[in-house]
């Protein structure tokens, strides 16, 4: 969405649209006061780019009082399994429907919709979403995410808590569907240039705040949502919602707070000096948070709070040391889609980059994965491919390595997740190890790669294989964002697939450390209302 914002923020020039703001319904807050059962509420900041090793570094340094006290009250996960592809949507979408991509069908922020045939974009970079389609990449995002691309047979965490009259609410959260009806509201000059209407109908938790388009406290206190302020969609925004929140003890039971800021100086710059400084006004955005209850041992005495990152990021080399594989070069003897259009009957092969990892689509039944993954691996760049065979096998090949296996469900191989597989060929294609006398399978340098992969298999229709590159390098199409010298992810590789978790107020943990795990965890702190102080 930032890619979008900025496109319209350009195009503008007269000063007058300046302080030209969408007209905001009226929200009744009546029903966000306090529960006369005192339930204990709780806080989930997610912190975009959020990683363990800045927070540890931090912390030595005593640079980040918020984090240790937090910490120091709480329980400190510094590896937190995110989904795949490691892309916002996707992640988010895991965190908050309490499934992977199969069931809440959000395949990745870019992905090629089989049934419409077109390419889907959420939002990946600039030059890519205005040659892929500016009006259709607007309705993605602002309609067709939520509300029709995500599975709507799914219950949201939103929907399951208002189910039991448990209130809920969403700061910036990007997948925020839930059972209240709320509009979403553009202004003439960014409704006109984009095609949509002035008003879009969405569901939404009891509390629904998205930037300047859904801004609830218009006229109670005044949030940075103007065009210098990326229409809102910056921590600031964030945070100052969330203190009025508080302040004015109108906090929902639940609140999702969305934190984007840490990403862009890790995408430019990559780990080091700007991510530590960017950390710690991460810091101080959540002292400011504990402040507004008078203390911070009043903070955590009555709401459990959860902080965490989506997942991590891994340094790309410079320029000078070529790192970007170009997909659509490396696949230059077939017919790939060219940005922006649909396909014709000429038309073999469509790609969709999700930064480090990427779909490849075969768009002609007579065009062979296995030739697209031989052709692919040349590149000593190359970490993973993987495609569906014929069998319903998911065939793997490790380029690094030169070695191959296949999996799919069965019964002879249990993970420590429960999971059951059947398993053929090199394991080390995936770094797995087995125990002989239990079969019981460990991870390596692609955590809870068998379900994370399977899963992203049965996500949307269609033929296609997933390519990933080593860290180092990243993916690119004709138009895509490269971060040359700096970060990124979306592989199905360690660095890219963990994220921290500090919880503090609630001795109650997830069955397992994955985000996907985390929607029946939060339903169960809602289980036992209480007021008592929980470390």
């Amino acid at each position: 969405m930032r890619w979008i914002l900025m496109f319209i923020f350009l195009s503008i020039t007269v000063f007058f649209i300046l302080s030209s703001k969408p007209k905001q319904q009226e929200q009744d807050f009546s029903k966000l006061h306090s529960n006369p059962d005192h339930r204990r509420k709780v806080i989930w900041i997610m912190a975009d780019s959020l990683m363990s090793q800045a927070i540890d570094q931090g912390i030595k340094s005593g640079d980040l009082p918020a984090f240790s006290f937090l910490i120091s009250h709480g329980h400190y996960q510094k590896e937190v399994i995110s989904s795949f592809p490691t892309m916002s949507v996707t992640v988010d979408s895991t965190l908050i429907t309490g499934a992977h991509p199969d069931r809440h069908h959000i395949p990745g922020l870019i992905w090629f919709d089989n049934q419409e045939q077109r390419i889907v974009n959420y939002g990946t970079g600039l030059n890519e979403i205005l040659r892929d389609g500016l009006t259709q990449a607007a309705e993605d995002m602002v309609q067709n995410l939520n509300h029709k691309h995500l599975n709507q047979e799914i219950q949201t965490i939103f929907e399951a808590l208002e189910e039991r009259g448990i209130r809920t609410g969403s700061i910036n959260g990007l997948i925020y569907r839930g059972s209240n009806d709320h509009k979403l509201a553009f202004p003439s000059w960014v409704a006109k240039p984009l095609s949509l209407p002035d008003q879009v109908n969405v569901k939404a938790p009891d509390f629904f705040a998205l930037g300047m388009f859904a801004n609830p406290l218009q006229g109670k206190v005044s949030l940075p949502d103007g065009l210098t302020k990326e229409f809102g969609f910056k921590d600031a925004y964030s945070v100052e919602a969330t203190k009025y929140l508080i302040k004015n003890d109108l906090l929902p039971d639940f609140l999702f707070v969305y934190l984007p800021d840490l990403d862009k100086p890790l995408h430019k710059k990559g780990p080091g000096p700007q991510e530590k400084k960017a950390v710690q006004k991460l810091d101080r955005e959540i002292a400011e948070l504990l402040d507004s209850f008078g203390s911070w041992n009043e903070a955590i005495q009555h709401v459990t709070w959860v902080v965490c990152g989506d997942g991590g990021q891994t340094s790309i080399v410079p320029s000078n040391q070529n790192p970007v594989v170009q997909l659509d070069q490396l696949l230059n003897n077939y017919q790939v889609l060219k940005p922006g259009q649909q396909p014709s009957e000429k038309t073999e092969v469509a790609l969709a980059v999700n930064e480090r990892s990427a779909f490849v689509y075969a768009l002609k039944q007579e065009i062979s994965l296995n030739k697209l993954a031989d052709q692919l691996k040349k590149d000593d760049r190359v970490d993973i491919l993987a495609w569906k065979n014929e069998n319903g096998w998911i065939q793997v090949f490790n380029a690094e390595k030169n070695t191959e296996m296949q999996f799919r469900p069965g019964q002879e191989f249990e993970d420590s997740y429960h999971q059951k597989w059947d398993m053929k060929g090199d394991l080390k294609a995936l770094d797995l190890t087995v125990k002989a006398d239990k079969k019981q399978i460990s991870y390596g340098d692609y955590p809870d790669a068998l379900i994370r992969l399977w899963t992203s298999f049965h996500s949307h229709s269609g033929r296609y294989l997933i390519i990933t590159a080593r860290p180092g390098y990243e993916l690119a199409d004709v138009h895509s964002p490269t971060h040359k010298g700096g970060a990124g992810h979306g592989s199905l590789h360690q660095i890219d697939s963990v994220a921290p978790m500090i919880i503090t107020g609630t001795d109650q943990r997830p069955a397992h450390w994955r985000l996907v795990d985390m929607k029946p965890w939060i339903l169960s702190l809602f289980d036992s209302p209480t007021t008592e102080s929980k470390r």
